[in-house]
């Protein structure tokens, strides 16, 4: 953000090896070992552009199509409650098996993406993403657990790593680079339609149990039932209704 406010021009990468105070949304802590992927690039937003938070979802397929890139046989859909490859402190989460230290990926490994910018193995966040915006300038970070995931969080985590997959961090970010750049330029020249056709076709399927947590402390219970034009969560209530999220926690149920 301070290069951007020095006038960096847009297309601009950094990646660090580690971070000493990583950070995801919220405000929450970020771990940040040797290993991993920890970038952020610089947009500058223009008249005419789509609106700047919809920038979330380019990072998402951008991201999305690089993961597949190195790991070909992740496959899309609803995630299978099954051996798994993930970790939530020491115990067991409820519904799956112990997690292993160590996995081969496969073919059945579901990849899917998860509103607002989550990317999930079998149901266990792989990647975050946050924006930040000062003027013109939108600074999108972005972090992939290459190597490690943490063991500590309030939600089932995992790596490329433990689904038997090796990837280093500079070719990862040679190649999301690209990818970002490619999906950037038809959010400009083609809009949103492109990108949200994209996301919804590499999201969870329609009719995923989702409960999400809102901003001012409640929570909401749906089916997920797409994308609206601006890019918000779709829930289908219980009710039959529909209700319209713009910001807030989303998990699988």
């Amino acid at each position: 953000m301070a290069l951007a406010q020095a006038g960096a021009a847009e297309g601009l990468w950094l990646r660090a090896d580690g971070q000493t105070a990583g950070r995801g949304r919220q405000g929450r802590a970020w771990e940040s070992p040797v290993g991993n992927l920890y970038v952020s690039t610089l947009v500058r937003v223009r008249a005419g552009d789509p609106q700047a938070a919809t920038l979330a979802l380019v990072a998402a397929v951008a991201l999305d199509e690089a993961v597949r890139m190195f790991a070909p046989n992740l496959d899309s859909g609803l995630p299978r409650r099954r051996e798994s490859r993930v970790t939530k402190g020491s115990a067991p989460l409820p519904g799956f098996p112990p997690a292993r230290e160590h996995g081969v990926g496969g073919e059945g490994d579901c990849l899917s993406i998860k509103w607002p910018n989550d990317l999930l193995i079998d149901g266990a966040k792989l990647t975050g993403i946050l924006l930040e915006r000062s003027g013109d300038a939108v600074v999108i970070g972005m972090g992939v657990n290459l190597a490690h995931h943490p063991e500590t969080l309030d939600r089932p985590t995992t790596s490329l790593a433990a689904h038997g997959i090796a990837v280093q961090p500079a070719p990862f970010l040679d190649t999301l680079a690209e990818i970002f750049a490619r999906w950037l330029s038809r959010w400009r020249s083609e809009g949103l339609v492109p990108i949200r056709a994209r996301w919804i076709e590499r999201a969870h399927p329609r009719g995923t149990a989702l409960s999400a947590r809102t901003g001012d402390g409640g929570v909401v219970d749906g089916l997920f039932d797409g994308l609206d034009e601006q890019g918000a969560l779709i829930l289908r209530l219980a009710d039959g209704t529909r209700h319209v999220m713009h910001a807030g926690d989303v998990f699988l149920i």
